[in-house]
């Protein structure tokens, strides 16, 4: 029972860190191998699918020269990696340090698997803890952190894995082998790691899901305790991974169908429905594993000292190779869509119906032994752990006009490409300070994400206006949680959404419209788009379709509209503003290149502005902590 805790703690450790080296490899494929989409998708898929097929070689490895070896050189390999990410400078150092990490994480999941049975509550615990530390963090892993709290804990949790790693291994303490068992369980290992990050552990998903349900007026604000679904969907997930699920076949359909329920709802691409979604997929995955857990009683287990390197341990390893490869396939298969067009909702449900089918076919195990870590006991400890986020949470940012009208509005326009800077780290104090140092009243954003697993799990929006102290409204593009937001120091209401024709370009555009409410009856409307164009030519059908929407939008009233509109001036597309009566508000200092930041050449970050606001001051200031440079202006409202 002792060895089976150790394994259970050090699987879990190693789950922890492999999925924080995930995050940081998963962005660095976007921003640093692909260079800002000037890499094709096809080439960044085959590098990211290249690393699981080369892991498919780990289990003839392990056969050959035994899972001990190798499991430890692996796990020394991935420690290693986890923390030089935490200093790395960024940029391609920065790639192959996770790259090796992510490879040796694969192989040590192979070597543990040839001498583990029964993975599932370690599986489980990974994953559940990863959650709600995340959640705690407010979904910046401590890789990105870098302070001495992130660096104590980070090695803390590098030492207790090393420590169990290297324990003496089955044969040395005289445990009972490895019996034929645990194949299923591997192979969903990476399945469920897929729909956990996408949907069901997703403290991001579950944070913009709340702030969709708890909308007023149109205007998706920042909720108070908007991470307080978290600890629920841990809880289930865990009380439901480490219980016995029922003995009867079709009791036993709850599990599959919740999670097959959760997977279709967050497939309908519809933000109230990202709530139900988390928490279904939450239960429904736990149970899942559940039914694999199938571990034989080690009173009847037969097998012999040398089983881990027979064909049971090989079973395994080929098991868990596979579905890691199933979680690189989905992947890339559905992030993949936002550059290539294709449809993307059937594949969080057809990684669904894999493991409910799986998990279904699974023999029920009438005598099943305890598990190695008390149930209750665990998923209580890991929840009170999540509590703490809603918990530590900061309060929302209240916008007030009490002051009355003001005489002046600064506005900043930003593409912030997912937080990301040009090193590809995740730098939010780098984007908020550039903005900041602007005094804005009104900021709005391109490339906002805020739950993608590509990019990290991160919510952007709701880190970047807590740092900044204004309230936001988002309008989705792509899905619910990728598209443009405004942040105002002022009121907002109103606020509507236009999707715009994809006219060949994949990734989804809209424009978000808003009111702001400035005291004493006046108003000023504010636009916030990311125009894309489609191949070969600028985006002309989506700038027409933007400024007439705008422009009925403001209905006379003071207008701004401002994004990464991808033309330049002078272009059709640009002349579709102008033609609707807007004024170039950066029109005095022109020539004006905001793209790429740290060499612009290209003017295609703009603001636009009704002919009763008096542009001063435009300026693009210099930073890299996104691809594209912000622009701001200071806009002189028209009196009375």
């Amino acid at each position: 029972m002792r060895y089976r805790q150790l394994t259970t703690g050090t699987l879990a450790l190693g789950v922890l860190l492999l999925i924080d080296v995930l995050r940081v490899w998963l962005p660095g494929i976007i921003t640093i191998f692909g260079q800002a989409a000037s890499t094709p998708a096809e080439l960044m898929g085959a590098f990211a699918l290249g690393w699981f097929v080369l892991a498919l070689g780990a289990p003839a490895v392990v056969r050959r020269i035994g899972a001990r070896p190798v499991t430890v050189a692996a796990a020394a390999a991935l420690a290693v990696a986890r923390l030089v990410l935490t200093a790395a400078p960024g940029g391609r150092t920065q790639l192959w340090v996770a790259t090796a990490g992510l490879l040796a994480g694969l192989v040590w999941l192979v070597g543990v698997a040839a001498d583990t049975d029964r993975p599932v509550p370690g599986l489980a615990l990974g994953f559940a803890v990863n959650a709600a530390l995340h959640a705690v963090l407010d979904t910046v892993d401590l890789v990105w952190r870098g302070d001495w709290v992130a660096w104590l804990l980070s090695v803390v949790a590098v030492v207790l894995f090393l420590v169990g790693t290297a324990r003496p291994g089955r044969r040395d303490t005289g445990d009972v082998p490895a019996g034929p068992a645990g194949g299923r369980a591997w192979l969903l290992a990476g399945p469920a790691l897929l729909l956990a990050g996408m949907v069901a552990l997703s403290p991001a998903l579950a944070q913009t899901g709340m702030s969709y349900l708890v909308a007023r007026d149109g205007v998706a604000r920042s909720p108070l305790f908007g991470l307080a679904p978290v600890p629920v969907a841990v809880a289930g997930f865990l009380c439901t991974a480490l219980t016995r699920p029922p003995r009867r076949r079709w009791g036993r359909a709850y599990g599959p169908v919740a999670l097959l329920a959760g997977a279709v709802l967050f497939a309908l691409d519809r933000g109230d429905l990202l709530l139900p979604a988390v928490l279904l997929a939450a239960v429904g995955l736990g149970a899942c594993l559940a039914l694999t857990d199938d571990a034989s009683h080690p009173d009847r287990d037969t097998a012999s000292p040398s089983t881990a390197g027979g064909a049971s341990a090989s079973r395994r390893g080929y098991a868990v190779a596979t579905g890691l490869l199933v979680f690189a396939l989905g992947a890339v298969g559905y992030y993949s869509a936002y550059d290539l067009g294709y449809p993307n909702a059937a594949v969080p449900v057809v990684v669904a119906v894999l493991i409910a089918v799986v998990a279904f076919a699974a023999r029920p195990v009438v005598d099943r032994p305890p598990g190695p870590v008390p149930p209750l006991r665990a998923a209580a400890a890991v929840t009170a752990l999540a509590l703490l986020a809603p918990v530590l949470a900061d309060e929302v940012p209240v916008a007030s006009n009490r002051d009355g009208p003001p005489e002046r509005l600064t506005v900043v326009a930003y593409n912030i490409r997912m937080g990301f800077g040009l090193d590809g780290r995740f730098d939010l104090a780098g984007l908020a300070e550039v903005v900041d140092r602007q005094r804005p009243d009104v900021v709005l954003l391109s490339e906002v994400d805020r739950a993608w697993l590509l990019n990290g799990g991160h919510d952007t929006l709701d880190l970047l206006a807590d740092r900044l102290g204004m309230p936001y409204a988002f309008g989705p593009a792509a899905d619910p949680v990728w598209g443009d937001a405004v942040l105002s120091r002022w009121p907002m209401r109103d606020a509507r959404t236009l999707p715009l024709a994809a006219v060949g370009a994949p990734t989804g555009a809209q424009a978000l419209a808003v009111t702001l409410d400035l005291g004493d009856g006046v108003d000023t409307a504010v636009v916030s788009t990311h125009l894309q164009p489609p191949p070969g030519t600028g985006p002309v059908v989506q700038a027409r379709a933007v400024a007439d929407f705008a422009t009925r939008y403001a209905a006379g009233r003071p207008l701004v509209v401002a994004g990464d509109l991808n033309t330049e001036p002078g272009d059709e597309a640009f002349a579709q503003f102008t033609t609707a009566g807007l004024v170039d508000a950066l029109a005095a200092a022109r020539p004006l290149a905001t793209s790429p930041a740290d060499d612009p050449r290209q003017q295609i970050d703009h603001i636009f502005v009704s002919p009763g606001l008096t542009p001063g001051d435009p300026v693009a200031p210099r930073s890299t902590a996104s691809d594209h440079l912000p622009v701001a202006v200071t806009l002189t409202l028209p009196p009375g």
